[in-house]
């Protein structure tokens, strides 16, 4: 297969590849990096054999992912405050599929789907995200983990059941959440303490993402007044210039703060029930780089 042909025929799979790695791992430049692993195994290797490219390369991406999936799981034991998922813009690109699965696609890369995914183990992650964000077949995904069937179907069973039981019910209204974060920024912006815990709900909590690279809390903050205050103490100390731009983040509404034209924070909300029941801030900036 000459060259060209055998990248013409990846940068096709391409898509699939980046949104099988980044559901698998939750950061956009690790699963960049698995894609680019995947390459150049795919572009030196004898090719004659492969009848089906899509599986292949599925396959080689999943077990890369596995591999960088069990290192990176060690080292989030050493990392400073919450970790949460590297944000990603889906407006384009492979996470913003023109289909009838667009919903089942952007729920999968949901921020509060990736944070319950943490929980599984990397075979377990693996069969749930071929299973139940592209729904390969069990037979399809025994070939790539090199398990039987039958373990497959065992493990896709427990992953299920795993992500139904601490998968939060939230309200999925985009227009909904649009609105309450626009209330909140005008809220938080305005230094309006009661109308801001107006709009949490009494057990709401905050989960906030620096990584030891940027201010952030160190600990989940719980609770309306606390989190609210917390909010206002943070807006009333932002520096002058700052820039906002709503845009889609993993699926969904999100605000993104630019300080300087670089950005800042990332802001995600939850909803249940009308009222915000949980705040995401990444402000990491090596899970900002996506938005520059």
């Amino acid at each position: 297969m000459p060259a060209e042909s055998a990248a013409d025929v990846f940068e096709t799979h391409r898509p699939v590849l980046t949104g099988v790695a980044y559901r698998m791992l939750g950061r956009f430049s690790d699963a960049e990096d698995v894609v680019q692993d995947a390459w150049l195994r795919w572009s030196a290797e004898e090719r004659g054999d492969v009848r089906e490219p899509r599986g292949y390369l599925v396959r080689v991406t999943t077990r890369l992912a596995i591999d960088r999936l069990r290192q990176a799981q060690s080292r989030r034991e050493t990392y400073v405050g919450p970790w949460l998922p590297e944000p990603i813009a889906t407006e384009s690109g492979p996470f913003s599929p023109d289909t009838a699965e667009r919903a089942v696609l952007e729920e999968s890369v949901s921020l509060a789907v990736l944070i319950v995914l943490e929980s599984l183990s990397p075979l377990e992650r693996a069969v749930f995200v071929l299973r139940e964000a592209f729904g390969f077949p069990y037979a399809d995904i025994a070939v790539a983990l090199d398990r039987s069937e039958a373990a497959v179907r065992q493990l896709a069973g427990r992953a299920r059941r795993h992500v139904g039981e601490r998968k939060p019910r939230y309200d999925v209204d985009a227009a909904q959440r649009r609105e309450l974060t626009e209330r909140f920024l005008a809220a938080a912006g305005g230094g309006d303490l009661d109308a801001l815990i107006g709009l949490l709900a009494p057990d709401v909590r905050l989960v906030s993402d620096g990584g030891g690279r940027a201010k952030a809390a160190r600990r989940v903050i719980e609770t309306a007044d606390k989190v609210g205050r917390f909010l206002l103490a943070v807006a009333t100390g932002s520096v002058a210039g700052v820039e906002y731009r709503f845009m889609q983040v993993n699926g969904a509404p999100g605000l993104l703060l630019l300080v300087g034209g670089e950005p800042d924070t990332l802001v995600q909300i939850e909803v249940r029930d009308g009222r915000i029941q949980c705040v995401y801030l990444v402000r990491n900036p090596d899970k900002l780089t996506n938005f520059r």
